[in-house]
């Protein structure tokens, strides 16, 4: 399906392993943006005019994809966001800094992205409150036993759990219905990251029975600042803004405003129009060429490289749970992960080298970062095979120096 991709058309001989950082974009996508601006350019829910109305209709109706694509019970539970960092702010904010009080706890995992703890973090330092981290295992998975004993111990007081459903670093896939029912019978509202599982592992929101669920586009071939968050309507609707302006009022005086109905009440400002064609095309291509095809795809290519990894003398792969997605994080004797991105960027492979925005991990597992290699829908066994090749050139050329 590589064709599909108009940057290997540019770079035929990329290989790009970098998809947890972000993923190409399919021309179907970027058709949707063009047209968008050709076609239909407008601000929606703006204007009485026709195009204003096409410019509407269309946000909305990718409003209704996404709510399909969730299995969301109501239009009114779909919030347009930036993307994940932004969905996570909205709730810290909008719900979690109203809800925690002082000695209350808020409950992640170490393997959290940044963007899924410094917001929980600034909440409980402003409110008063505690930040409960359960830990991970040497082989990089969640301690289970030690998370239900925190719920144990909380004694009601752990208000939210924040948990990715897979780690950007580790490549963990976390038993998020598991970790979600737990959680609820101890009170707690849950958060779920969706950011690195939401390709391969779209939620059915409603058979989770998860209370909020954030992914960003531009993770799962839509573009750059798209992105959504999931609530349940009673917690929305229960929820004030946190952000500000035009779009999002029912009525306004110089002394006193009164707010829009969901979800209008949590969009305020242009949002970005083109960009949320984009992400309705995505998720039109996501699901004509099938999740699950997807992640059998990128099974085999981690277990191929995985396996083709351990070949290799002195490699470490950081992170070896049973249950992965396709991200391999791993370092190369003592050649700094840095230096290996740079060498293997010479043969047109992009890795990520360094901490991954997950700093307390690293320091946990005792080290300054890995590289990282992530896969997706349009890479082959051939690239990593060249992927592979080239760290074997790399460690021979670091040896000689």
């Amino acid at each position: 399906m590589r064709h599909d991709f108009p940057i290997f058309r540019h770079h035929p001989e990329l290989v790009y392993l970098d998809n947890a950082a972000t993923t190409q974009k399919p021309d179907a996508v970027l058709e949707a943006e063009r047209l968008f601006y050709e076609h239909h350019n407008a601000n929606a829910h703006r204007g009485a005019y026709r195009l204003a109305a096409e410019a509407t209709n269309l946000y909305e109706g990718v409003r209704e994809k996404v709510r399909r694509f969730l299995n969301a019970r109501s239009f009114r539970e779909v919030i347009y966001t930036s993307g994940t960092t932004a969905g996570i702010n909205l709730v810290a904010q909008s719900y979690a800094a109203h809800h925690l009080s002082a000695g209350d706890a808020i409950l992640i995992s170490a393997m959290e992205h940044h963007a899924n703890l410094i917001p929980w973090q600034q909440v409980c330092l402003r409110n008063g409150g505690r930040l409960l981290v359960t830990p991970v295992t040497r082989e990089g998975m969640l301690d289970l036993a030690f998370f239900e004993k925190q719920l144990i111990a909380g004694n009601g007081r752990i208000k939210m759990v924040a948990i990715t459903h897979v780690s950007n670093t580790l490549g963990t896939l976390n038993p998020i219905a598991d970790l979600i029912a737990l959680a609820h019978q101890y009170d707690a509202v849950v958060l779920v990251d969706a950011a690195q599982s939401v390709v391969t592992h779209p939620p059915d929101v409603q058979a989770l029975d998860v209370d909020f669920l954030v992914f960003s586009g531009h993770k799962m071939f839509a573009p750059t600042g798209t992105g959504i968050l999931y609530g349940k309507e009673n917690l929305l609707e229960a929820m004030p803004p946190s952000s500000f302006g035009g779009g999002m009022i029912r009525d306004v005086t110089f002394e006193q405003t009164t707010f829009a109905s969901l979800p209008s009440k949590f969009e305020p400002g242009t949002p970005n129009l083109a960009g949320i064609a984009g992400l309705g095309a995505a998720i039109d291509w996501l699901q004509k060429t099938g999740s699950k095809a997807i992640d059998r795809h990128v099974q085999q290519l981690l277990e191929h490289a995985t396996s083709q990894l351990q070949s290799i003398s002195g490699l470490r792969i950081i992170g070896q749970a049973p249950r992965k997605s396709g991200i391999i994080s791993f370092l190369l004797g003592d050649i700094h992960p840095h230096d290996i991105a740079t060498f293997l960027d010479q043969r047109q492979i992009c890795v990520r080298a360094g901490h991954h925005c997950t700093q307390p991990l690293m320091d946990f597992l005792e080290i300054p970062g890995t590289v990282r290699a992530s896969f997706t829908a349009y890479n082959t066994i051939d690239e990593v095979d060249r992927f592979v090749e080239a760290l074997s050139d790399a460690q021979q050329f670091f040896r000689a120096l």
